[in-house]
């Protein structure tokens, strides 16, 4: 029979048979966009969670996450308006950008209270397929003798008390094993990362060199108190990354990743004095937006951290590490790569306070070199066989916008490649 005169439903069967022997595309991976650290009203920010997603989602961002003090926004919580920390031009913000239909008020003798919204009722606002994303997060938040460890959980699935500990170092190791257990039992992607090491300059390199489990810190935090370059007698996080990575390299055990966070806090006044949204992200490359996706692709290292520096491509092999970054108009880019080779001096001596107490040991320039700096668009490192790791760093000569110190610039940092 001619193919022409085939019964209709025969010709429905043949198409969609046909349509069956066509496999379906895999997406391709992307960059996409987000913070991993923002506080809410739900713990000691100063503005309605609804109000701060919107503003992430406004300004092109494709995931947050909402990563609040000892706390996920679950439950009924109602807030004094005029006793919060965003008082009432907040809430006066907050119900004229959602109205009186979605703002949920009462009042009590003279004193108006506001409930906040939890995280099933207001995601649904803002997340969409391929489009945003609401990562559920908390920050377990800890300490041992008057030093804060801050560590949060990216795709938290049920609330996790502080863990406490003995000592500094057993507080930060009980809380990584509480994600890390929860993780096991649930079977659900999720990490710890720890925030802001010099945080009241709470913890050393060879604090986190003695962790466990943990493959994340942040080497930029947008907070204006956490001390990113350290002092004359601290190192910098950028210096502690450095350290922690060679000696772990040297140990056998995985190298640690570094995240750009803003750490935000203050919605209402802008300025370095404040802990502003839209200071650090991360670009991670994945295939969708989803948590699992996120975590995995960070896990691997598929990502870089920024404060404005945008790159297109980012390739490591048992070559090298090479770059692409998307320039602006106007704007210079300086990359250098740092690194230390295996042949370097090992040795370290122990820092000592005014007060007596000790910080991070002072170790050998050769640690975390200078290894080349390129002014190209394309920068490239070809590994010589003598790195243990190699990492690239990206400054631009456009100043940051609302910096969290005078004369920062946008700047980006890649993973460590290792050989």
């Amino acid at each position: 029979m001619h193919p022409s005169h085939l019964p209709a439903v025969l010709w429905i069967t043949l198409i969609l048979f046909l349509a069956g022997c066509q496999s379906t595309p895999e997406p391709e991976a992307r960059w996409w966009r987000g913070n991993l650290h923002t506080h809410s009203l739900w713990s000691d920010g100063d503005d309605y969670p609804e109000m701060i997603v919107g503003w992430y989602v406004a300004n092109g961002y494709d995931f947050v996450a909402l990563s609040e003090h000892n706390v996920i926004a679950q439950g009924e919580r109602w807030s004094e308006v005029d006793e919060n920390r965003g008082g009432r031009p907040a809430f006066d913000r907050y119900l004229d950008e959602f109205g009186e239909g979605w703002v949920d008020q009462r009042v009590s003798g003279d004193t108006l209270f506001v409930r906040l919204r939890t995280l099933d009722e207001f995601r649904p606002l803002f997340e969409a397929p391929d489009s945003f994303l609401v990562i559920t997060a908390e920050e377990l938040t800890d300490g041992f003798g008057g030093k804060p460890v801050h560590i949060n959980v990216t795709n938290i699935q049920d609330f996790i008390p502080p863990q406490r500990g003995g000592s500094l170092r057993q507080t930060m190791q009980n809380n990584v094993d509480a994600v890390l257990r929860q993780r096991d039992s649930t079977g659900v992607p999720m990490f710890p990362h720890i925030n802001h090491p010099n945080f009241g300059w709470a913890m050393t390199a060879e604090d986190l060199l003695t962790l466990r489990g943990e493959r994340f810190f942040e080497v930029y935090n947008g907070h204006p108190m956490v001390h990113n370059e350290g002092d004359s007698l601290r190192p910098g996080t950028e210096r502690m990354w450095d350290i922690i990575n060679t000696r772990r390299l040297l140990n056998g055990d995985p190298i640690l990743l570094g995240l750009a966070v803003d750490d935000s806090h203050n919605y209402l006044e802008m300025g370095p004095a404040q802990s502003n949204a839209g200071r650090g992200w991360v670009m991670v490359r994945a295939d969708t937006l989803s948590a699992v996706a996120l975590v995995t692709a960070l896990e691997a290292g598929d990502f870089y951290g920024t404060t404005g520096v945008e790159l297109a491509d980012v390739r490591s092999d048992a070559s090298g590490l090479s770059l692409e970054i998307r320039p602006e108009p106007g704007v210079t880019y300086t990359t250098t790569f740092y690194g230390t080779l295996a042949a370097h001096d090992t040795t370290s001596t122990p820092v000592q306070l005014p007060d007596g107490a000790y910080v991070s040991r002072h170790y050998s320039e050769d640690v975390g070199q200078v290894l080349a700096t390129s002014d190209e668009l394309n920068p490239r490192y070809d590994f010589t066989g003598a790195e243990l790791y190699v990492r690239a760093k990206v400054v631009s000569s456009k100043p940051k916008e609302n910096p969290y110190r005078e004369g920062e610039m946008e700047t980006a940092w890649t993973q460590p490649a290792v050989r």
